[in-house]
Parts: C-alpha cells; structure tokens; sequence
C-alpha cells in the first residue's frame, strides 16, 4: 500500500496548526511565527496573543482591562511592549561624566521647572497593572485606573515625591482583597522559629528565588504601554526593618534626557513580607508571610525621590524607550547604575569633605588673626 509522503506543513489543516500554537506561550509563539509562513500567517491571530497575556498576566482576565487593551492597540502589540523589559542606554555616557552638577547646585528652575510638555501629560492617563506571582502561582493582582490623589488642593502633587502604594488603593473590583498570605500550601518552606531562618536563611532564598512581579504602566491617551519591573529581585534584605520583615526591591532604569539634571531615575518597586503566626503550626507557629507593602517611586542619581510632575515626564518618556528580553543585558544596565552611583556618591562627599576642611582651615585663620589683632 503506497503512503503519501509529508514534507511541508501545507499538508496540515490550519485547525490542527491552530491548536499547535494555541498551545504555546507568548516567546515560543513567537519562535514559531518564524519558522514558516503557515505558523507566521496563523499567529498573527489576536485571540492566541490573549490567551499568552491571560497565562502570563491575569489581570488581563478583566472586561475593563481588555478594553482597554483593545483600544491601545490589541493583545498582540500589548505583549510586544511589555514582556521585554526596559534598557536605558545613557547609562555609560553618566557614569562618564565628570561634570555633572550635583543636588545642591540644581536651582529649584532646573528641578521643578516648568515645561510646556506637563501640560499633555496628567496623571489620570496612568493605568498600573500589577501582578504577583509565587512559583508560577498567582498570589495577587490589581489594576490601579489613574494615580489616586494627584489631584489634590493647590497642586501638591505636582511638587512632592512621587510614590505609589498600591495596598492603600481599591481597584474598584468586587472581589478586590490587599490582604494577601503566602503559606506552606503556596509552596512556601515550613519554618519552625525566627532564629532559624537567621541561621540558614531558606525560607528568604526560596522568596527570592521564587517570587516574579510585573509592573506594566499604560497610557491610554499615548496608547503605550511598558512594563517598569525587573521580573525577579534585583536586591533585598531581610530580617529588616525587624526580625519578622523580608524587603524585595525591582525595578528598571528609565531615561531622563532633558527632564532631570542626571540624565536617568532608577524606577524602585518595594514589596514587603512579614512573618505572622497563623496558630496553625508546631508551637503555635506556622509559615505564612503576609504582603505588607507594594510601592513605586522614582529617584534620581544622588538617591533624592523624584517630584511628581517629572516622575509623569520620566514614566511617558519610558513608554518609547528601547526594550529587550535579554535579562542579562537589563542587569548589566543596572549594575552600570548603581556603579555610576556610587561614583557619583564619592566624588559628592569627596568635595564635601573639601569644603568641610576648607571652612576648619578658615576659621583657625580668622580665629588666629583676631587674636593676633586683640593682643598686639
């Protein structure tokens, strides 16, 4: 009996080549897409590039936001923009800068000064879509319409740091909970005392190791989207500020080209855990750590909090700046930071430190003639 040979996809139905892709995530769907033309024309579907965003982001499961995902541009241009992460390329040219102004020469012009630009950028056009993730497990979601609050008596927003705390907020959702509880049945290491944890630190490996944050920020009327967070941590202590407390910190370095005198803000998303005693575990004492604190904020290079109306500046230019999915690439971008930093930091309190000696010297001068004065 002859067999008829297959040496092309052409042979198979497009169905059967549908429920291929529809079976694969947002970057293996995009593997696929090049490998012929079939799997190129079927994955242009907007439906398979939804349910990538619903796997991967299931804030994306709600009515409101998915209309708005359809009005900036559809699912398929919304992973493009916010899978990959954000790599602002002026870092070097920072770090080599030797004559960068520092804080305290910045005339109030130079930090708060007005731009005809703030005029077509408000803070109600800022949509956040967060979403937790504990060993690939949705721990907690939350879709924040607009920046609560920045529209407060006589323009305070505009003049005081920038931040975000997203536990104090209601996203308007029936089932919308800030109280959110990692346990053993999340995955979680049992532990049986603080002074343990001290010891090996397992339970703090294993939250490092295992939790994922996305911070995406929209602007409905530029229709763009970015996502501000570094997926995993990019540092953290724990055991601080007290035993029971555990400090993750993401993030991203955004450019600041003609917004701030540094040229680039470090975007700081903070989550916090504390330890609780559920009454379930041995002794009285169970596992469970509970999300205390979830916030953003800009800084510039000096560590000084970013005013609100540059942070609007700073998160639109974001939205335009190049992306990759090279991690590695995005880490080194921020070691490139914190280097420069640090750089920065020295050389500030190496002048400082000038300064200091420069005013004692003086001072035992003036001292020394008037006494030279006073006795002759």
């Amino acid at each position: 009996m002859a067999t008829a040979e297959i040496d092309s996809s052409t042979s198979l139905s497009s169905d059967l080549l549908y429920d291929i892709l529809r079976r694969l995530d947002g970057p293996s769907l995009a593997k696929a897409a090049c490998t012929c033309a079939d799997f190129s024309s079927i994955s242009k579907e907007e439906v398979l590039w939804e349910n990538a965003c619903h796997s991967l982001w299931p804030s994306t499961h709600r009515d409101d936001v998915r209309s708005l995902i359809s009005s900036i541009g559809g699912f398929r241009r919304f992973y493009a923009d916010c899978f990959p992460l954000i790599v602002s390329e002026g870092i070097p040219a920072v770090q080599a800068d030797s004559n960068l102004p520092y804080p305290d020469e910045w005339t109030e012009n130079d930090y708060y000064g007005d731009n005809d630009e703030n005029e077509s950028v408000v803070p109600s056009d800022f949509i956040s879509i967060v979403d937790v993730r504990y060993k690939e497990k949705t721990v907690y979601s939350k879709v924040l319409w607009g920046i609560t609050d920045s529209d407060g008596y006589n323009g305070w927003f505009h003049h005081c740091p920038f931040r975000i705390d997203l536990l104090s907020y209601s996203d308007g959702s029936d089932d919308d909970d800030n109280d959110v509880l990692l346990s053993v049945d999340d995955g979680l290491p049992p532990i049986t005392s603080v002074e343990r944890e001290r010891k090996d630190g397992k339970l703090w490996r294993d939250l490092h190791e295992g939790i994922k944050l996305s911070w995406i920020i929209v602007n409905s009327r530029l229709k763009q989207a970015a996502n501000l967070a570094s997926w995993s941590p990019l540092g953290g202590q724990r055991h601080w500020p007290a035993d029971r407390n555990f400090l993750l910190r993401f993030g991203s370095i955004l450019p600041a080209k003609d917004i701030l005198p540094c040229q680039v803000a470090e975007c700081i998303i903070v989550m916090k855990f504390s330890i609780v005693n559920t009454g379930n575990g041995e002794g009285g004492m169970a596992t469970a750590l509970r999300l205390t604190e979830l916030s953003m904020q800009l800084e510039d290079m000096a560590g000084a909090h970013v005013n609100g109306r540059n942070s609007l500046l700073v998160l639109k230019e974001a939205l335009s700046c190049r992306r990759s999915r090279n991690y590695s690439q995005v880490l080194e971008y921020c070691h490139l930071y914190l280097k420069a930093q640090n750089e920065f930091k020295e050389e500030k309190i190496r002048n400082e430190s000038w300064f200091d000696r420069l005013y004692i010297i003086s001072s035992i001068a003036v001292v020394a003639a008037f006494c030279f004065c006073y006795i002759f």
